[in-house]
């Protein structure tokens, strides 16, 4: 992205300044899917300095439920209490970054937005921008020597679940957009979820189209609002992915392009598949 004056989009340059002049609260978020503590390995081998470690199943997620999805999203009080650990107020700036372009980081950036944190941004690049600036890295953890003041006000306009998606199919206010790639959603192979395919009437956006696949940078506002400006032109749009992470992707560059009706359906596929 050649310029940005999106505050939910932060450059590296840009968060070296932030760290010189103020104290964000900087948040690795990698994962692996397929090795759930590689993530935190990594961590400890390297990271940008006073960043704090953020897992997905346990920082990020809730305990997994017999409904509701892989990753079921945080209560209120359980995301509250992470964040003022980490010493965040109502006006501190949190950073987010991954080495997966966006892959986990929106994760961490939707449960901020949708909790109501106003300053709340994702490192363009991630981790890759950050190296390749020069920058360098710390092995060291940052101490958490205070409690934070952060209030959780969750926006619960914002998700749409189940019961209501399987009640309005053929008549839904909103179109279903599916962030899987294209195998997945037409059901040509399904390494994770025990069925395999797409809930009727989704289309398919996969998330890996928002960024850069060399350098893992968002996309120009011109090139998001290309890809989502004129899906079903006057009705929301509603992500969903296989456990919605990777949906918060979307969601993330819908809003980046000015669509700032777009909706989750936080269980996602897997909390689909649990109820058939």
């Amino acid at each position: 992205m050649e310029s940005n004056n999106n505050p939910a989009l932060i450059e590296v340059a840009d968060l070296v300044e932030l760290k010189k002049t103020g104290e964000p609260v900087i948040l690795d978020c990698r994962y692996s899917l397929a090795d759930h503590d590689s993530g935190e390995r990594n961590y400890r081998a390297g990271h940008i300095p006073d960043a704090h470690y953020a897992c997905l199943h346990r920082d990020l997620s809730a305990p997994v439920q017999r409904y509701g999805g892989r990753h079921p999203m945080p209560s209120a009080a359980q995301f509250q209490d992470y964040a003022r650990n980490l010493g965040v107020d109502s006006d501190t700036q949190v950073i987010v970054y991954d080495d997966n372009r966006l892959g986990f980081a929106a994760r961490a950036w939707f449960l901020f937005f949708f909790f109501g944190h106003k300053k709340i941004s994702i490192l363009n690049g991630g981790l890759k921008a950050w190296l390749d600036a020069g920058e360098a890295l710390d092995t060291s953890e940052p101490t958490r020597s205070r409690q934070g003041n952060f209030s959780a006000q969750p926006k619960e306009n914002l998700l749409v679940h189940y019961e209501t998606i399987k009640q309005n199919l053929g008549k839904a206010p909103w179109q279903l957009v599916d962030a899987r790639d294209s195998q997945r959603f037409e059901g040509i192979e399904e390494p994770i979820d025990p069925i395999a395919g797409h809930i009727p009437t989704a289309i398919n956006q996969p998330w890996q189209n928002i960024t850069d696949k060399n350098n893992g940078k968002v996309k120009s506002i011109a090139e998001l609002k290309s890809q989502f400006g004129n899906l079903e032109d006057g009705k929301p749009l509603l992500n969903y992915c296989g456990s919605g992470v990777t949906a918060c992707v979307n969601f993330y560059a819908q809003y980046l392009a000015g669509r700032h009706d777009s909706l989750l359906y936080p269980g996602s596929w897997s909390d689909w598949c649990s109820r058939q």
